[in-house]
């Protein structure tokens, strides 16, 4: 199967995991699933970025550094979220999570850590590991699945426990933390890659 071909099927994926994320959040109170709403909307942005990207690169009269600007693209994106989720999980810490809906917080996000682990599979099957854009949108989806995982968990203890509401945004920060540690580290080899083309 092409990249482009995974790609549309992996967006056609986030799309579908939007709505259901962006309701469970805002009924549940859950940073957690309303930040990975956010991120499955930035991710799809991406994506369809890294798709006119292929098709602009390809292109004879295309440009040969498309797919290394929708990396960029898509690092930005994922850092921008990050930013986001940490300035309001450390605003909930610091003020008074609210209560927090557990059991639709742990079947939303078992939902969509599957469909993440789907699409990490299918993108990661690509053998071309050296295309930045490419490594972009596994990396961001990799991101997603570990997520997903974190906010699931964290609503199965809380619901276990009928309380401990603290736990959303901080597991929200830690998860928040180590992909924006990864984005910088993808996003120094983009810039690494513009400069030698």
């Amino acid at each position: 199967m092409t990249r482009e071909k995974r790609l549309v099927l992996v967006l056609i994926l986030n799309l579908a995991m939007i709505g259901g994320l962006v309701v469970v959040g805002l009924s549940s109170h859950s940073l957690g699933v309303l930040a990975a709403g956010g991120d499955y909307l930035a991710d799809a942005a991406a994506i369809g970025i890294s798709i006119m990207a292929i098709h602009i690169g390809e292109h004879p009269n295309g440009h040969a550094k498309a797919t290394t600007y929708a990396a960029l693209i898509n690092v930005i994106f994922l850092l921008v979220v990050t930013v986001i989720v940490a300035i309001e999980a450390i605003r909930r810490l610091s003020t008074h999570a609210p209560h927090i809906e557990a059991l639709s917080v742990v079947g939303v996000s078992a939902v969509a850590a599957l469909v993440m682990i789907l699409s990490a599979y299918l993108l990661g099957g690509y053998p071309d590991d050296e295309d930045l854009n490419m490594k972009s949108v596994i990396l961001d989806t990799v991101a997603d699945a570990a997520t997903a995982v974190s906010v699931a968990i964290t609503g199965g203890i809380i619901l276990a426990l009928n309380g401990f509401y603290w736990l959303d945004p901080t597991v929200a920060l830690v998860v928040v933390t180590v992909i924006g540690y990864h984005a910088l580290k993808l996003l120094r080899e983009v810039i690494v890659e513009l400069k030698l083309r």
